[in-house]
């Protein structure tokens, strides 16, 4: 007995050794799979997120942030525009006082940040500025009017605004620009190549679900901008419906003597009709539940902020800086006060950012 307990202790070990000698030489002669590391396959799809697959080139991505004291319904206008440039835009982007243009550049460059909107509120006039990151050009907007997201969803009876709109950017669309030369010209590339650009041909429908637009009225000179949300509504299909497909719940049916009663009941179907002024169109693809490429759809576009009014005052070649493109009535000494005034503005963040740190080191 102790002899084949020894024996088979020994033996046990060498056929372990033998079988793990025949698993590595297995290991050895198989075929061998090279597997990316996490870090590089994270890098490479992180390259490939900030490629746009229509022209190759860089994402367009922005910056929405102020200059100088803003009034609380400006901070909110620039809240509401951050919103609209989601998802390539920084919606809680920290700013302080001490913090200068160079700073927002310097920042920019290695996060891939190619737009800048920049509010500001000099003598109490609101403008917006618009600029090409980091050389520009930049166009500056005086805002003659504006409304809040908010207020525009307290005005209509049901403001229809889903988080999930806003996880693809909008469609540019600009109006009453053809025919005009410069600086609209370039206004309107500028505004081209804002957002990624989009190809027609293998577009998802899913993903339009927002509205830029951008009308120029040639008569006043102004530039409308509103923002709508993109609404598809089957036809032929009454309310009660519609609600039942998308929320994927049972109806209430306690007061009707048949289920035929909750379809054929006076009163909805006329709410499934559109409207006359709703353009319908045949869809390409599926786009949900009730929107198939079987069916007819009207398409409906509902407000959601923010609203502007605005008149293209200025045109620079750089960032904020550089010779004024327009208006060309512009002479040389109202240029150089222009410069004049931005070196004393640079030089005021300066002796600000000098008073901090002396505070700073006073602290500590």
């Amino acid at each position: 007995m102790a002899r084949i307990h020894s024996g088979g202790r020994r033996g046990g070990g060498r056929g372990g050794a033998g079988a793990g000698g025949r698993g590595r030489g297995g290991k050895g002669r198989g075929p061998s799979k090279w597997k990316m590391p996490a870090s590089v396959a994270r890098k490479q799809q992180a390259v490939t997120a900030n490629v746009d697959q229509v022209t190759g080139e860089r994402i367009p991505k922005s910056f929405v942030f102020s200059r100088g004291k803003l009034p609380s319904t400006l901070r909110y206008l620039q809240q509401d525009l951050r919103k609209l440039m989601l998802p390539y835009t920084a919606l809680k982007l920290k700013e302080k006082k001490r913090n200068n243009l160079k700073d927002f550049v310097n920042v920019a460059s290695p996060l891939g940040v190619t737009h800048f909107l920049i509010l500001s509120n000099p003598k109490s006039l609101p403008h917006l500025r618009f600029a090409k990151s980091p050389q520009g050009p930049t166009y500056t907007c005086e805002i003659k009017e504006y409304a809040l997201a908010a207020d525009i969803a307290n005005s209509q009876k049901r403001p229809r605004c889903p988080a999930e709109i806003f996880k693809n950017s909008p469609l540019v669309v600009l109006s009453g620009f053809n025919g005009l030369g410069e600086p609209y010209k370039s206004f309107v590339t500028f505004f081209r190549h804002l957002v990624p650009a989009i190809d027609t041909a293998t577009a998802k429908l899913a993903t339009c679900q927002r509205i830029l637009l951008l009308q120029y009225d040639k008569e006043t000179e102004l530039i409308d901008f509103r923002h709508y949300s993109i609404k598809l509504q089957p036809i032929g299909v009454s309310r009660k419906i519609r609600k039942l497909m998308q929320n994927n719940q049972v109806p209430d049916l306690r007061d009707l003597k048949d289920v035929s009663d909750f379809v054929t009941k006076a009163g909805y179907g006329s709410e499934s009709e559109p409207d006359d002024e709703a353009a319908t169109v045949s869809l390409v693809s599926d786009v949900d539940k009730l929107n198939k490429a079987s069916r007819k759809s009207a398409i409906r576009l509902q407000e959601i902020g923010p609203r502007m009014t605005m008149h293209l005052v200025k045109v620079e070649s750089g960032l904020c800086s550089g010779d004024v493109l327009f208006p060309m009535s512009v002479g040389k000494e109202d240029v150089k006060k222009g410069q004049e005034e931005e070196e004393i503005e640079d030089a005021e963040d300066l002796m600000e950012q000098e008073d901090v740190s002396e505070d700073d080191s006073d602290e500590e």
